[in-house]
């Protein structure tokens, strides 16, 4: 009987062997935010290995303040354009299927880093981690040169040859601090309530599907957790995520990506789904599922904080869910940085032969 794991999927113009996503992973292996040839290397082997579909680690629009750090690469300037173009060739001759992130880290950055140190950082309020108030709120005119950076992004990756895009807006990054109470303390439009706090994401997703058309796929990913705190949550129950939810996918959303730290563990009390789990209930969207799989021990913020090895885990948990419909996708990443045919080995059985998680799997692109 063939597992659920591999099974075809579609959705749209996006047609996909099997359920298997590689996650988005930052790497930091781009001198001057220039994806060389190691980078489409790293990640056709991935495709070679036989995953679906492969979304590229976090790649920054063209706002002067985007990255804290000039080693991740850019989806804008003319070279680093080429050498994504080098990416999707690669992993296109293995087969496979891939999407870019579009990622700004608003005021995660800390101001003075990245490669353009003199620009203010962007924040819906202008406030750190801490709350502190360290630079001004965004403008209007930030807000709409940032929104058409994301348009221009997958405009850019529709052209290039990308399969769909991903649109970060999860983790306490720029466009989750726009969801976030606790950075978004605006009293206009752009702020609000947990719906009208929406509105800077859904407008990204609109300015994104009036420049690719109505067949090319936008995948949005968001979580609950931040960074700049574990036990945020977005919504409390069932009906708030409905409803907050609801200006996203009306937006154009094809397929979320709800990030979770563990995917086993349930979003409300008194059902086992899952953020991907109650994110497709109430939306009728695609879904993709992430967080800890095919691993045991610590979850992939430990482990790239304290550099802890992940044992291998069990996926008959992940099947039995999967088999139920409960998401659509499902989205690997440690344990394909430790071993890039994962997949592969999984379809054939070969368990005994998987690897654990080490820091050693961080140190290249392997």
């Amino acid at each position: 009987m063939t597992s659920p794991l591999f099974r075809p999927f579609a959705c749209k113009s996006l047609s996909l062997a099997n359920r298997l996503v590689m996650a988005p992973m930052t790497r930091s292996k781009s001198p001057e935010s220039v994806p060389g040839p190691d980078v489409a290397a790293y990640y056709r082997r991935r495709a070679e290995g036989g995953v679906g579909l492969i979304v590229t680690e976090g790649t920054t629009v063209d706002r002067p303040a985007a990255t804290n750090d000039a080693n991740v690469p850019n989806f804008h300037a003319p070279e680093s354009l080429a050498g994504w173009r080098r990416v999707v060739e690669e992993v296109h001759v293995a087969g496979g299927r891939i999407a870019p992130q579009l990622w700004h880290q608003g005021m995660m950055r800390k101001p003075g880093t990245g490669p353009n140190p003199e620009a203010p950082s962007d924040g819906p309020s202008g406030l750190a981690a801490s709350g502190k108030q360290v630079g001004e709120p965004m403008s209007e005119a930030d807000i709409a040169d940032t929104i058409d950076a994301f348009a221009k992004a997958a405009g850019a990756a529709q052209e290039i040859g990308f399969d769909a895009v991903e649109i970060h807006g999860a983790h306490g990054y720029l466009i989750d601090q726009f969801f976030w109470e606790g950075a978004n303390q605006r009293d206009d439009s752009w702020g609000g309530d947990f719906v009208r706090r929406t509105r800077f994401a859904a407008e990204i997703v609109k300015a994104i599907r009036a420049r690719v058309g109505e067949t090319y796929p936008i995948i949005l990913r968001f979580s609950q957790w931040k960074q700049q705190d574990f036990t945020a949550r977005l919504a409390q129950t069932p009906d708030e995520l409905a409803r907050f939810l609801e200006p996203l996918a009306a937006a154009g959303t094809d397929i979320f990506h709800c990030s979770t730290r563990r995917f086993w563990e349930p979003e409300f009390e008194g059902s086992s789904l899952n953020l991907a789990g109650w994110t497709k209930k109430l939306t009728g969207k695609p879904t993709i599922t992430v967080g800890s799989v095919g691993l045991k021990g610590a979850d992939f913020v430990q482990t790239f904080r304290t550099r802890e090895t992940s044992d291998v885990g069990e996926l008959g948990e992940l099947e039995a869910r999967l088999e139920r419909d409960e998401f659509d996708l499902v989205a690997v990443g440690r344990a394909l940085l430790a071993d890039a045919h994962w997949a592969a080995k999984v379809r054939e059985g070969r368990f005994t032969e998987l690897a654990p998680f080490s820091a050693s799997s961080l140190a290249t692109l392997a």
